[in-house]
């Protein structure tokens, strides 16, 4: 099985290949030799050799056998096919390149391609991009698949009939569809056509790296805002125009918002005024006001979360034997009902409904980006911090009421009495997952946290 010169082999090592699909558009160029080159028995050699220390991992090696790059993985995944012959010439030639377009960058760089010089109107017609220069231009990657695309989807329609209906005719909105459900992007707003070659270019252009995204292009063509989803979960048309002067008065609105805070504020909203007992019980949340309340955001399939539970109740019992004004609420980021019920049985406080909708502020207020994640409120409404988790696993129930202040005591009681090394150090180790237990598909978990992919 000869390979003519010139050719290049690709030594992957990966139980995960289908993470690498966009090597199928690159031909191979030795006849009668997978492209898929996996080497299995000298896999510890091979380990050593380039210096692997996880999966996936793929090396290019050129026509003699130079290592071309250790960094496969990460030039398939940014560039595609456009990394071939993947050699540091052509990575720095496709560098230079976007580092141009970003500095020329126009509406017509950005959504003309060789192919097509339009965007699809929600009637079927072909609109020119010229015709959407000089106004704000949202462009939206979603995914029908995408939960948070499909709640966000119906407020981003809202927001552009309501801006429209204000007289205000300089926003658009294109889709960039990222599946192929051609009827769920029937919406109101301009598309490009689904499976057009330019969506996975402007997807590395744009460094998606979450669904939905909102990029936000000002009237002159350059990139105003990278993201503005939450802003728009949060406050609907108040964030147009997405200038830095908006943002600004929103920050103002947000930090009063802070100031005012009250656990009513967080926890009712419409008829939404109660949390879950044992049984389903509904706890009204005015009887949980005065109260020290911890946000608990976790999931049954998130291996830390199931790490980190054993360590919070027993801080949580503790506490509950001193302390009666305190409380624990579980909000939980699982997929389905049977998987919240199992993992809140298993818990002894309280919960948000599965699904609820409240779910969604909570998480946007919080910024919570992982989980778990512990948020403490105070009795009188207010954050007293989003680190909880840290100082419970650092202290347990020793952190109540997890205040600054209480922080000073505990680190005088150390400096007066160095308290013995137990041999933790306050991280959840990956040997404290149980076994078999996997995160949910598109989230990575380092031991730690998990996090969308």
């Amino acid at each position: 099985m000869n390979c003519p010169p010139g050719a290049i082999l690709k030594l992957y090592s990966s139980q995960q290949m289908k993470m690498m699909s966009p090597l199928r558009s690159i031909s191979p160029r030795c006849p009668g030799l997978p492209s898929h080159f996996l080497i299995q028995k000298p896999r510890d050699n091979l380990d050593r050799l380039f210096d692997v220390v996880g999966i996936p991992n793929l090396v290019i090696l050129d026509e003699n056998g130079v290592v071309l790059t250790k960094d496969g993985v990460d030039l398939i995944r940014e560039y595609g096919a456009d990394a071939y012959p993947f050699t540091s010439e052509k990575v720095r030639e496709i560098k230079e390149e976007e580092e141009r377009a970003r500095r020329e960058q126009t509406l017509k760089s950005i959504l003309v391609s060789p192919t097509r010089d339009f965007v699809v109107s929600v009637d079927g017609k072909k609109v020119s991009v010229s015709e959407l220069e000089g106004k704000t231009v949202g462009l939206y990657f979603a995914s029908s698949l995408s939960q948070r695309s499909v709640r966000l989807t119906p407020k981003l329609v809202e927001v552009h009939k309501k801006l429209k209906a204000e007289g205000e005719e300089n926003f658009e909105v294109v889709m960039i569809p990222l599946d192929d459900d051609e009827e769920s992007f029937k919406q109101g707003f301009y598309i490009v056509p689904v499976n057009d070659k330019s969506i996975e270019k402007l997807t590395r252009y744009f460094e998606v790296q979450t669904l939905p995204t909102l990029v936000i292009i000002g009237p002159d063509g350059k990139t105003l805002r990278d993201d503005v989803v939450e802003t728009i979960e949060e406050h609907g048309a108040e964030a147009y125009p997405f200038t830095p002067e908006k943002f600004a008065q929103l920050e103002e609105k947000e930090k009063a918002k802070r100031e005012a805070q009250t656990l009513e504020s967080i926890l009712i909203s419409g008829d939404l005024n109660f949390v879950l007992g044992k049984d389903g019980l509904k706890i009204p949340v005015s009887d949980l006001v005065g109260k020290t309340i911890l946000l608990y955001f976790s999931a049954n399939w998130c291996p830390p979360c199931h790490a980190f539970l054993p360590i919070l109740i027993e801080a949580y019992n503790q506490i509950k034997a001193k302390h009666d004004a305190f409380e624990v609420i579980f909000i939980s980021s699982d997929m389905d009902q049977s998987s919240f019920e199992d993992f809140f049985s298993t818990m002894p406080w309280l919960a948000l409904p599965f699904q609820d909708e409240r779910k969604e502020s909570l998480v946007r207020t919080f910024k919570v980006n992982g989980i778990p994640m512990v948020v403490a409120i105070g009795p009188t409404g207010r954050t007293v911090t989003t680190e909880a988790r840290k100082l419970i696993m650092c202290h347990g129930a020793d952190a109540y009421p997890f205040t600054p202040e209480r922080l000073k005591e505990i680190e005088a009681q150390h400096q007066e009495k160095p308290k013995e090394d137990k041999g933790g150090n306050g991280e959840v180790d990956d040997q404290d997952m149980e076994e078999g237990e996997k995160p949910e598909e598109g989230r990575v978990c380092d031991g730690d946290v998990c996090v969308k992919g």
